[in-house]
Parts: C-alpha cells; sequence; structure tokens
C-alpha cells in the first residue's frame, strides 16, 4: 500500500504530523510513505508549485494525504505559478472529478453551530461536487469593450458524460446511506442545468431504489439552514458545490472538523484512487503556532482508509476515537476549546 503525504504550506505540516502519527499507530502491513513539496513550499524549493517529482509520486501512490497550500507572500505571482495550482494540477492530472464532502453533527457541539441546537443535531449529510468542470475550468480572459469597458467572461459548461459519471458517484453513495440523493442545479436559468437535470434523471432509471428530488440552488441554499435534517446526499457541479459544502461546515460548527475526497475512475488493487484533505485552507495567521485543528485531517485519512484503501474496519476505529475526544471535551480554539495541535494527536491517539 502506497501513500503520498503532500503537507503544503501555513498549518499543513503541523496537521499532517498528526495525522502521520495516527497512521503510524495503525501499523499497517506492508505500507509505502512518500512525502513531497506543494503549493508555496515547493515553489520555493523548485520553482513550481507541482514539481514533476511531486506528481510522480502521486502517480505511483494508491492515495494522497494533502495537507493545505495557500501562501500570501505567493499572490503577487503570476497565477500559474500560485500555490493553489498545485491541488488544481493534482485533479486534472489524476482526473479526479468527484469530491465527496461529509457533513455530520458530533454529539455535544451542537451549541457551535449557527443554527439552533435542535436544528444542528439532525445534521447528517454527504455532498458530492462534481471537480473537473464547470466555470472553474471553462474558457476564461478579459477583454476590452468597444466603448473601452473591461469585461471578464468564464464559460460554465458540462458534456453529459461529465455529468453522468458524477450522477453515478452520488447514486452509489445514496445506495450505502439512507438512499435519498438531492439534485442541486438552476434549471430554470442556466443551460448547463438543465443539461444536468436531463442527464441525473435518466442515470435515475438505474437506481429505483434512490429516491431522487431536484432542488435550485437557491432554494438549497436555504434548506440547508432552514432544515439540514431532510438531505442525506447531495449532488451538483464545481461551482455550486464549492459554496453549499462550505456553508454545510458552518451549519456543522466549524471548517476545522470537515474532511474531504476527491476520487477518479482509476482502481487502485484495494479501492478506488484518491486524494484526501480537509476543506479548510492553510490558515497562514496562526500557522507555526501549534494551535491548529488536526481533527480534518485526521478525518481525511480516515475517508483514505475507506475509498483507497479498503480498510472500513480501521477508518471506523478513527472516526469514533475522534468523536469520543470531541465528547470527552478535547477541543481546538476554533471550537471554543484551548486543546493544541498536539494535545489533540494525543488525544486521539488515546482513544484509538
Amino acid at each position: 500500500m502506497k501513500i503520498a503525504l503532500f503537507a503544503g504550506d501555513g498549518i499543513g505540516p503541523e496537521i499532517m504530523a498528526e495525522a502521520r502519527r495516527v497512521l503510524d499507530a495503525l501499523d499497517l502491513p506492508g505500507l509505502v510513505l512518500f512525502e513531497g513539496d506543494v503549493g508555496g513550499a515547493a515553489w520555493r524549493a523548485h520553482g513550481h508549485p507541482l514539481p514533476p517529482e511531486t506528481l510522480e509520486m502521486a502517480r505511483a501512490a494508491d492515495a494522497v494525504l494533502f495537507g493545505a497550500v495557500g501562501d500570501p507572500e505567493c499572490d503577487s505571482l503570476e497565477r500559474r505559478l500560485r500555490p493553489e495550482q498545485a491541488i488544481l494540477g493534482l485533479r486534472r492530472e489524476l482526473d479526479l472529478f468527484a469530491n465527496l464532502r461529509p457533513a455530520t453533527m458530533f454529539e455535544g457541539l451542537e451549541d457551535l453551530s449557527a443554527l439552533r441546537p435542535e436544528i444542528a443535531r439532525t445534521i447528517d449529510l454527504l455532498i458530492v461536487r462534481e471537480l473537473n468542470g464547470d466555470v472553474y475550468f471553462g474558457e476564461k480572459g478579459t477583454r476590452t469593450l468597444p466603448d473601452g469597458r473591461r469585461q471578464g467572461h468564464d464559460l460554465m459548461s458540462y458534456a453529459e458524460d461529465e455529468v453522468r459519471r458524477i450522477a453515478h458517484v452520488a447514486f452509489r453513495a445514496a445506495q450505502g446511506r439512507k438512499g435519498r440523493l438531492t439534485s442541486v442545479d438552476k434549471a430554470n436559468v442556466l443551460e448547463t442545468s438543465q443539461l444536468w437535470r436531463d442527464v441525473v434523471i435518466d442515470v435515475a432509471a438505474g437506481y429505483p431504489d434512490v429516491a431522487l428530488t431536484h432542488l435550485y440552488v437557491d432554494n438549497a441554499a436555504m434548506q440547508l439552514v432552514r432544515d439540514p435534517g431532510q438531505f442525506d446526499v447531495m449532488v451538483t457541479g464545481n461551482l455550486f458545490g464549492d459554496i453549499l459544502s462550505d456553508q454545510a461546515s458552518m451549519c456543522v460548527g466549524s471548517i476545522g472538523l470537515l474532511a474531504s475526497a476527491a476520487l477518479g475512475a482509476g482502481r487502485t488493487r484495494f479501492g478506488t484512487r484518491g486524494l484526501y484533505e480537509p476543506i479548510h485552507g492553510s490558515a497562514p495567521d496562526i500557522a507555526g503556532r501549534g494551535i491548529a485543528n488536526p481533527m480534518a485531517m485526521i478525518l481525511s485519512l480516515a475517508m483514505l482508509l475507506r475509498h483507497s484503501l479498503g480498510r472500513e474496519a480501521d477508518a471506523r476505529r478513527i472516526e469514533r476515537a475522534v468523536a469520543r475526544a470531541l465528547a470527552d471535551g478535547v477541543k481546538a480554539a476554533d471550537l471554543g476549546g484551548s486543546a493544541d495541535t498536539r494535545a489533540i494527536g494525543d488525544a486521539v491517539l488515546a482513544r484509538l
């Protein structure tokens, strides 16, 4: 089993260290680890945020565990050299098209949610976001109009095969949960969304055991705060999924608790090839202070074990250990506590 560890920038190395301790504690047989530079750290060392040697490590691995990228000192670089190009490049080069972002309310943290506790405790959903299409990857640029005004343009588009493959991922995920799928689009005004809806309906015919509903994205955002318990699995495009998944993180109390998986079509001997990362950023304002919350990073490791290495029992052990640590009051500053990064790692290991 081969795992590539890319810590990245900011708090990335600090939280990766705690995930590495958890991984070491599992003592998995035949495990091989690669460590590589990404983001601003890679630009400083190699002149590029995703150097060839790092990309080769990723291609050779069964899965990638990714910390965070982002460095304010790199903001003036041309776009192709900015730290964020590392994660975009890995998604593109490894053809990682399906982003899984679970959002579950941990017992005892209801008061931290932006929602009323009786509403927050009902949250247990999975957002499936398409990663390789939509407006983020469409034709883009700026131009000058005949009257001298500048205009920016970004093309939103999806091909039907792109929609079909993410729909299959979402339907299969719903089959393994409560059997409900909500497809989110804006089909009332966008042709891209109308195609999306048509294809999702077509795919639904192969999953008679899953109940499919549709919501426009503005209504979905409203329903996510009004009655989040109604949702099981949500599937949507790149732009809408980016926004809704961050909204879901605040519904459960903190972005520091949410893990994610980016899966591709490629298979390993054990599962699906993928990249796993916490959904928060590099948090340069607290980097190096030892106070970052590593729980999302540790939960990302659990997702890696489940989806790419086929080790469901180990994944559940980690998730239970995190839940028990939280229930016992072990909380970082983002959750209103005072436990530092190392202490949280110690607490999870003790319960593991």
